[in-house]
């Protein structure tokens, strides 16, 4: 397994750049897996400035679901594996097996999570590159008040952490600047 580095944060909180830059830095050979769909005319133009401000070199895999699996049924050749991002991946694991948003099928929701995650982090162990996951930290806000709402915060946050559990560096970002979380946590604290 190559290095695994995960960037949190906020919206428009800096977590793609920073990502793009150590990807760039990183390695020459880079695959970037993009996880958002095109759904309406503001997702469009989000997804045309990405698709814009990555090298012209780089390859892109535009994965909304399923990425473990894909990425360990193809041979894939590169140094650095860049996906942007978590959040939407688990967003739409969420969305196809909800069933109906008022009251999502929590177990079924779940189920659809976990095997993502679980295929995602076996391709990234199975990988000899290294890997870059860009995620939302959603957890630090208001509780939504619907359930897919909450049900969506509590998936995201358990994949997020399960990923940190397994990286080398972790960096959260507020306002830009990025705090290293691998250097900061007490881990022999219990």
């Amino acid at each position: 397994m190559g290095k695994l580095t995960v960037i949190l944060g906020g919206a428009r909180s800096g977590k793609s750049t920073l990502a793009e830059e150590l990807a760039a830095k990183r390695g020459q050979k880079v695959l970037y897996i993009a996880t958002a769909q095109i759904k309406d005319d503001e997702m469009k133009r989000r997804i045309q400035a990405h698709r814009e401000q990555r090298p012209p070199h780089w390859k892109t895999l535009e994965l909304s679901q399923h990425v473990g699996t894909q990425l360990l049924s193809q041979k894939i050749h590169a140094d650095i594996i860049l996906l942007d991002c978590l959040t939407l991946l688990i967003s739409n694991c969420l969305l196809k097996a909800a069933g109906e948003v008022d009251k999502p099928n929590e177990e079924k929701v779940n189920r659809a999570v976990n095997e993502e995650l679980k295929a995602l982090i076996t391709a990234i162990q199975s990988s000899s590159a290294s890997w870059i996951i860009v995620s939302n930290e959603v957890g630090m806000g208001l509780v939504p008040p619907y359930p897919a709402g909450r049900l969506y915060r509590d998936a995201l946050g358990k994949a997020n952490r399960q990923l940190t559990a397994i990286a080398d560096e972790a960096y959260l970002l507020v306002s830009g600047m990025p705090i290293p979380l691998h250097t900061l946590a007490a881990k022999d604290l219990l």
